[in-house]
This record gives structure tokens, C-alpha cells and sequence, in this order.
């Protein structure tokens, strides 16, 4: 038996900010970065606590990547403050962080039953309606995803209001994680109808908006159409897993700092053939695996096709590769020019152990042996 529920209730549209003055919640610690403080978007969140009368104090010491330290005080401010919600305003390190502190103050005998808010300021994680969080622990260099029904947000606001000032290169990176979370998801061993259907409807929206994004940073349409993709791919990715570009991706972001969403788009296209397995195929074999139909689905949704399968998965992969060059994401580590060749090798071995023991990895179409792992970080230093 299958199972798929969506436990967070989402508003999305034009002025669903307006949600905040509804709630019947009236002590709420409002969790965030300091961008989101000092740029002043926070108005945009505090106007509508004020207009509802409800009492609000605002924790903005996040940082990106969610380092365990942060949210060791995030817990203290939780303790200390004791509000009846949550709300979390930011990108995925916010929101992240968010159900980590709601999840460790249980943990030390706060209520259980506190409701998170979930507000995203980019269109990437898909973190407001999923059961997972990554939290860094810094000094060993290792990024934890966690896991638990638990840490689902019991509400979503999507308003594309919040999105609207994010620069190029980061409507880029965010744009590919999404494009990347929708792609896992459909090809996961885990998916299923459900899963499948959010996924194809999210890359179909990348396939359109994307570039419009990139390119016009005022385009609302397309802004709010991303910011609902996002959310899709997070539906999709929560009931069906990912795969390894993200259990790769979170290692080079955990050593080298590399942007998550950026690091899953350089990755991509190298895993994408390694799951397909068409550039080594064995004369004995009849046939692909079945993950190449999947794949080439993918590259019809996005108008791809060619005349067989295997040169949909190629014309996909150079879709991938297209994209990130249009939107300046580098193709290489190399490309980077912020990681020393000799460190980065040096770094394989230990990186390649730790994304084998990721949850993500459980899922991916193709089982990988550390050595695939290894030469698919080799593959990533030079295009």
C-alpha cells in the first residue's frame, strides 16, 4: 500500500500575505535572516501581525546553510519566548532552520502542537510543505538532512511579493533546484502517480518561466509561477525522494560552500548520465534501463523530443548545460575559480563516503558504488 497526504495548507496568489492578519495566533516569533530585516521586507510580514493584534518578536540570527550552533540559540529564543506559532520568513536556510528549533524545543518539553508558517523569499527549496531540513555541522563538515513528518509546516504563504527583488544569479541557482528536486522526484525508485504528476507540472512551469525569471527580474507572472513550481517539486520530492545529486550536492556545499541550488544544477546533467547509463552500454544488453523513458517523458514535456530515446536523454542533458549557461551557473568546479584543484581532489574520497550515507541516495535510479561516485566529482572539476 501507497500513501500520499498533504499536510500543509498553502496559500498562493496575489495578496495571500493577507493570511497573516487572519490567524488566530497571538504570540508569534517570527523567524528569519537579517537580510530580510535590514532590507525592510519584513514589513511586508509585520504589517499584517499588527493589522491581526497579534504580540510578535522577530529572531533574525540565521545564517545560510543552517549550522547547528545558530539553531542552538534559535532553541533559547523559543524557550525563552514561548509563542503559540511559528513563523518562518526567508530561503530555504530559514525555513530550514525554523523546523529544526520547533523540533529540538519539543524535544526539551516545549508544546509540540506550536504551528509553523512557512513563508519562502526564493523559489527553490520547496522547504515550506516538506518533512525534511538540512542542518551544517560546520566543523566536521557534514550536512544532516533530517527527516519527520514532524517537521512539516502546517501553512505555506506563496506571494510572489517577497520574491520579486531576488537578484539574477540567485533566481538562477533557486530556478535549478527546483528544476532539480521535480526531476529526482520523477525518476526516484519511491515515486508514484501523484509524485509524478506535481513533478511533470513543475518542470513543464521551468521549462516556460525560468529564463523569463532570469531575464526580467519584474516579470510577476512568471515570478509567481515559479514560486508555485517550487512549492509542486517540494510536493513531489516529500512523497517520492531524491537521488544523488543531491546527496553530491549537499558535500560540496557542506566543504566548498558551493550554493546548494547551484551545485545540484553542475551536477545534473553528469548524473543524469550516469543513471541512464547510455554512454557505457554493454553489446550483451537488449535494453536501457527503464529510467530512460523516464527521462525521455521529461525531455517531451520540455519539447525535446527526438526520434528514439537515448537522443531525448542527450538533448536533455544538453538542456541542462544550455540552461546553465544562459544564466551564468558554471559548468565546472574549475569554472568556480574559488576551489584549489589540489583540495578538491583531496576532498573526493571523503565527500563521495558521506553523500553513500545520505538519505537521498536511497532512492536513486541507479544504485552507485563509491567509485561512481568518485569519478562523477572527477567528471565535475573541468567541462
Amino acid at each position: 500500500m501507497e500513501t500520499f497526504g498533504i499536510k500543509t495548507q498553502v496559500h498562493f496568489g496575489e495578496g495571500s500575505l493577507k493570511r497573516l492578519a487572519d490567524m488566530p495566533y497571538k504570540r508569534v516569533l517570527v523567524i528569519t535572516d537579517p537580510f530580510v530585516v535590514e532590507s525592510g521586507m519584513i514589513d511586508l510580514i509585520t504589517g499584517p501581525l499588527e493589522k491581526g493584534e497579534a504580540q510578535y518578536e522577530i529572531y533574525s540570527n540565521v545564517v545560510p546553510d543552517a549550522p547547528v550552533d545558530k539553531i542552538a540559540d534559535g532553541v533559547k529564543k523559543f524557550l525563552q519566548y514561548r509563542p503559540d506559532a511559528l513563523v518562518a520568513v526567508g530561503g530555504g536556510s530559514a525555513i530550514d532552520s525554523s523546523k529544526a528549533i520547533r523540533e529540538f524545543a519539543s524535544r526539551m518539553g516545549a508544546d509540540t502542537h506550536i504551528p509553523l508558517i512557512a513563508i519562502p523569499t526564493t523559489s527553490g527549496t520547496g522547504s515550506e510543505v516538506t518533512s525534511f531540513a538540512v542542518v551544517n555541522d560546520v566543523e566536521a563538515q557534514v550536512k544532516y538532512p533530517l527527516v519527520s513528518d514532524s517537521l512539516t509546516a502546517e501553512e505555506a504563504i506563496l506571494d510572489a511579493a517577497l520574491v520579486m527583488s531576488v537578484p539574477p544569479a540567485i533566481t538562477a541557482d533557486t530556478g535549478m533546484d527546483v528544476f532539480t528536486h521535480a526531476l529526482e522526484a520523477y525518476v526516484s525508485t519511491a515515486h508514484n502517480e501523484f509524485s509524478a504528476a506535481l513533478a511533470e507540472k513543475a518542470i513543464e512551469i521551468c521549462g516556460v518561466f525560468l529564463l523569463r525569471a532570469y531575464l526580467d527580474g519584474s516579470d510577476t507572472h512568471a515570478r509567481q509561477k515559479m514560486h508555485v513550481a517550487s512549492c509542486m517539486a517540494g510536493l513531489a520530492f516529500n512523497s517520492a525522494g531524491l537521488g544523488i545529486t543531491h546527496s553530491m550536492a549537499h558535500q560540496l556545499g557542506a566543504v566548498f560552500h558551493i550554493p546548494h541550488g547551484r551545485a545540484n544544477a553542475m551536477l545534473l546533467s553528469h548524473v543524469i548520465e550516469f543513471n541512464s547509463d547510455i554512454n557505457i552500454r554493454s553489446r550483451s544488453r537488449k535494453e536501457y534501463p527503464p529510467v530512460v523513458k523516464r527521462y525521455a517523458n521529461i525531455a517531451h514535456i520540455l519539447g525535446l523530443s527526438n526520434y528514439n530515446k537515448v537522443m531525448s536523454v542527450r538533448s536533455l542533458v544538453n538542456w541542462v548545460q544550455f540552461m546553465q549557461k544562459e544564466m551564468n551557473i558554471p559548468l565546472s568546479i574549475e569554472e568556480l575559480g574559488t576551489v584549489q584543484k589540489d583540495v578538491y581532489f583531496a576532498s573526493i574520497e571523503k565527500m563521495a563516503d558521506a553523500a553513500l550515507r545520505d538519505t537521498c541516495t536511497a532512492n536513486n535510479p541507479r544504485v552507485p558504488t563509491k567509485n561512481d561516485i568518485m569519478m562523477i566529482y572527477a567528471k565535475l572539476w573541468s567541462f
